[in-house]
């Protein structure tokens, strides 16, 4: 078990943009694909883009084209960089495995805000 350490979010405008990162300890991470996640006020957590090991990146619709995930292996650091953001983005943001199995925790998060 690993426990992911999420950093980056704050308080932006609409419009704005912002660069979170989350560190994962441990070898696992270079063999492991990863994703970033989501919880918005009053809804549960949503995957919202993912990482192959090899660099295979996918997204929900609702981030295409505004959302660009990578990951940096020698540093055990995954990131999410996010453009154009939008009230509709307002919410607490986590990285994890893609595949979370039971007993894996989760981190505290960032929070992300975009309003003006």
């Amino acid at each position: 078990q690993v426990q992911p350490v999420e950093s980056g979010g704050g308080l932006v405008q609409p419009g704005g943009a912002l660069r979170l990162s989350c560190e994962v300890s441990g070898s696992i991470f270079r063999i492991s694909a990863m994703g970033w996640y989501r919880r918005a006020p009053g809804k549960q957590r949503e995957l919202v883009a993912t990482i192959a090991r090899g660099g295979t990146t996918n997204y929900v619709d609702s981030v295409k084209g505004r959302f660009t995930i990578s990951r940096d292996n020698a540093k055990n650091t995954v990131y999410l960089q996010m453009n154009s953001l939008k009230p509709a983005h307002t919410a607490v943001y986590y990285c994890n495995f893609q595949v979370v199995i039971r007993g894996q925790p989760w981190g505290q998060g960032t929070q992300v805000t975009v309003s003006s």
